[in-house]
């Protein structure tokens, strides 16, 4: 028994240990792939024995398949022994291999270190061959130091002996070479200041180098300013070889020689144009440019060889002269104030922004750039002539034209210079402070502007579409822009600071003036008159023509359609206007230019023109809703043509849409505002008057129902009715209409529905105007000329159901909504039959006609 357990023991233990996790039994699969149910890993002996014997007949070749097993054990078993066999002589090879690589790795150790012991043996010996060199060769290198060093000394000594020779003898020329020579050794000794001996020469040069400053500057004074100075320097060679040794003195003493010769060279000026002078004031300002002019022509001819090329003395006499005259021009401004117009002003500043622009182009500004490299003149052409120009733009709007009559030079050509040369407002600031006259003025010259805007308009009126390429524009819009853009350009060139600001606040100050008194003030008012609508025949005539209607003529929805593209074309332009101002004005003064309530103000003179065509067209369409209360409903007996009030609706739509089309042919955009905002306000008078009539009858709601499906088809092709070239309506348009005017239409289809039973009716009401209340079901009461006492009943069963309102109007119109009793709602008894088919009729009608 216990031997018996030991062998269970012994099973569980193997079963354990041939038992393999998922992953790693599909790994043996995948690499030794076998089709034997011995092999799978749910081996089952039972199983196994039942597939060799599965009949009792089978067990007579017991003895055979005993035996192919035995036999395959015995294979297996070799198998094993051989593999295990195998394993056993693997790991002494691996033993054996390793020992000799540890011998190897012995071995080459030791040869390396055999190497290293060489080498270093090498180096020593080489360090011993080479000492003997290495101190040749440094002993070499500090001969030559030293011979360099005193040949050094002999070359300072002897320079500065023969410099002090030359220096008294004032030979500039040889001495400039000299000096520039000594001052090179003279830094070879710049490590040896403390010897005794070189700190000497070093400061007997600096105080040659002050005593040839103070010389040259004499001889220059006593050249220009001494006995014979009237007829030019005689000694004009020394004095140019005298700049030479300048350039290699402090630059203190080049400054010096310059602002003494430029103040010499304007001392006449100062004298001529003085402040108490009659020439000094504004009208003769052209007296000073042209004495520069004379005065450079005349420095150049007689002393311009004179100084170095990179000195730019001419253009140093020339900046200084700006200088001068700014500060000057502002004193006689300021003590002669009250004489200041501004003719005299602009003929002052448009001369000086004339000779700004003329010295911008002779001289490249190199002395007044002390952060920048020396340019040339052709390299600030070529920038002008790369820049941007700001009005490049193919448009009809005056702020994107190219040019300008204000000036002699061209507007981008203004631009540019501006921005690259330093010229520009040199002598021009001074004006600043005195353009608040300019700004006066322009706002006086803008006020009679609009007043001769206003009697033109009074005079001519407004302008009319006779073609596509025509325009309704106001022609006196443009003309505003165009000053705008003048008086935009001309202030810009004379400040960018805040007299440009000031400007802004004039241009927002007439435009709300234009918006107003031109086209507010001249839109048409609505005045009573006779109605001249075109009637249908019969009685719908003689209701049309009681009372009377507001409507305007076709000249005044013309001047309404011009005023309002007039209205879009100066929203449009004062945008830009906008940021042509940003653009040119300082950038720390953009946040107050702000046009945007301007631009709003004229989008208000839109809806109101707008607002204006709709009330018009409503007000010619009231007399025809009023005709459809009034007509006999009771009497009709069989359903005809479309009524009179729907022809004389399409008559008036036809006789006014294209006229408004047409003079909107450049604002599509706002026609069809137009278009949309008449839909949202027509149809709903109509579904109104359409809750005020009484069909008693079948006959007559289905007439309503076909004047209401006519008068819808006209509603959709409203924006291309009576157009030659068919165009689809806008999406938002046809949405508008058609879901107004499918109110409408379902409205009288429960108004052709039966009374009773009661419940239907009411489902159905529900089913059909999903959005409908209390009121509009009431409304419909009484359009079927339902009794008061039945009225109450179907009210209080149309509250009990409106809860479940939102379910049935989940259904479409054509499917089934069940009640909450369980009955079909559109599952009616069989006497309303007739109706449905009598609609079903109707709507035949209606497309075979359409």
């Amino acid at each position: 028994m216990a031997a018996h357990e030991d062998d269970d023991f012994c099973d569980d233990q193997l079963e354990s240990l041939l038992s393999f996790p998922p992953e790693v039994q599909e790994a043996i699969e995948q690499v030794l792939p076998s089709n034997d149910p011995l092999d799978k890993p749910d081996f089952n002996p039972v199983d196994y024995i039942n597939t060799l014997f599965p009949t009792e007949q089978s067990l007579s070749n017991i003895d055979d398949i005993v035996g192919k097993i035995r036999h395959k054990i015995w294979n297996l078993d070799e198998e094993i022994r051989v593999v295990v066999r195998g394993q056993t002589n693997v790991g002494e090879e691996g033993r054996r291999a390793l020992e000799e690589a540890q011998h190897a790795i012995q071995d080459l150790f030791t040869k390396i270190k055999d190497i290293k012991d060489k080498a270093e043996k090498s180096e020593e010996m080489v360090k011993e061959i080479t000492r003997d060199i290495k101190q040749l060769d440094h002993a070499k290198r500090h001969l030559t130091s030293s011979i360099t060093t005193l040949n050094h000394l002999h070359m300072l000594v002897g320079g500065v002996d023969s410099l002090t020779t030359l220096a008294r003898r004032r030979q500039y020329g040889e001495a400039a070479n000299l000096l520039q020579g000594v001052l090179n050794v003279l830094d070879h000794f710049e490590k040896y200041m403390e010897i005794q001996q070189i700190k000497l020469l070093a400061d007997r040069v600096k105080h040659l180098q002050t005593e040839l400053g103070t010389q040259i500057i004499a001889d220059f004074e006593e050249a220009f300013q001494g006995v014979g100075a009237k007829y030019g320097p005689s000694n004009q060679k020394q004095l140019h070889d005298a700049c030479l040794v300048v350039d290699i003195l402090d630059p203190k003493v080049k400054r010096d020689l310059l602002n003494w010769f430029v103040k010499l060279q304007l001392s006449e000026y100062v004298v001529l144009f003085a402040e108490d002078q009659d020439v000094a004031w504004l009208d003769k300002i052209d007296r000073r440019y042209a004495w520069i002019k004379r005065a450079l022509v005349d420095f150049e001819e007689k002393f311009g060889h004179l100084f170095p090329p990179d000195w730019e003395v001419s253009e140093r006499i020339c900046v200084e002269f700006c200088h001068l005259t700014r500060k000057e021009l502002a004193k006689v401004m300021q003590r002669r104030q009250m004489e200041l117009d501004v003719k005299l002003l602009l003929f002052a500043i448009q001369r000086t922004s004339n000779f700004e622009t003329l010295i911008a182009k002779r001289f490249t500004g190199v002395t007044m750039q002390k952060s920048q490299a020396q340019t040339s003149s052709n390299a600030v052409m070529n920038k002008l002539e790369d820049s941007t120009n700001p009005f490049e733009e193919p448009s009809t709007n005056p702020f994107e034209q190219p040019g300008s009559e204000n000036s002699n030079v061209p507007e981008d050509n203004k631009a540019s210079q501006e921005a690259v040369s330093p010229f520009a407002g040199i002598i021009s600031q001074c004006f600043e402070a005195h353009l608040n006259i300019y700004i006066e003025n322009q706002d006086r010259n803008l006020a009679e502007l609009i007043n001769r805007f206003q009697v033109d308009i009074q005079t001519h009126g407004t302008p009319s579409m006779d073609g596509e390429e025509n325009s309704n524009v106001l022609p006196s819009c443009a003309d505003l822009f165009v000053f705008y853009k003048k008086c935009m350009v001309q202030c810009s060139q004379l400040s960018t600071g805040q007299p440009l600001i000031d400007l802004t606040k004039t241009f927002q100050k007439y435009l709300k003036e234009y918006a107003h008194r031109i086209l507010l003030a001249n839109l048409p008012k609505l005045s009573k008159e006779s109605g001249t609508i075109t009637s249908a025949s019969g009685l719908i005539q003689s209701i049309l023509k009681e009372g009377e209607v507001t409507k305007l003529t076709e000249e005044e929805q013309c001047r309404i359609c011009s005023l309002l593209c007039t209205a879009e074309y100066c929203m449009d332009t004062t945008q830009q206007l906008e940021e042509k101002l940003r653009e040119k004005v300082d950038a720390e003064l953009k946040a107050a230019v702000d046009l945007s309530s301007e631009q709003d103000m004229f989008h208000t003179v839109i809806s109101n023109c707008i607002q204006l065509l709709v009330q018009d067209l409503e007000t010619a369409c009231e007399p025809a809703l009023t005709a459809m209360t009034k007509m006999p409903w009771s009497s009709i007996e069989a359903v005809g043509d479309q009524s009179g009030y729907v022809t004389a609706v399409t008559s008036h739509l036809k006789q006014n849409i294209p006229i408004i089309r047409d003079n909107l042919v450049s604002s599509r955009k706002y026609f069809t505002q137009f278009c949309v905002k008449f839909a949202n306000s027509f149809i709903p008078k109509f579904v109104g008057t359409l809750y005020k009539c009484r069909p008693s009858n079948t006959v007559a709601a289905e007439q309503l129902l076909l004047d209401t499906h006519s008068l819808k088809t006209a509603l959709l092709e409203l924006p291309s009715l009576g157009s030659q070239m068919s165009r689809k309506a806008p999406a938002s348009f046809t949405k508008i209409v058609v879901k107004g005017m499918t109110k409408a239409e379902m409205i009288l289809k429960v108004v052709m529905s039966p009374q009773h039973p009661p419940q239907s009716f009411v489902d159905n009401f529900i089913r059909l105007l999903t959005d409908a209340d209390i009121n509009d079901f009431q409304r419909v009461l009484e359009m079927k000329g339902v009794r008061r006492g039945d009225q109450s009943s179907l009210v209080e069963m149309f509250r009990a159901r409106v809860p479940v309102s939102s379910l049935l109007a989940s259904t479409s119109h054509g499917g089934l909504a069940t009640s909450p009793s369980g009955v079909s709602v559109s599952q009616q008894p069989a006497t309303p039959e007739p109706e449905s088919s009598r609609i079903r009729k109707l709507e035949k009608l209606i497309k075979k006609r359409l």
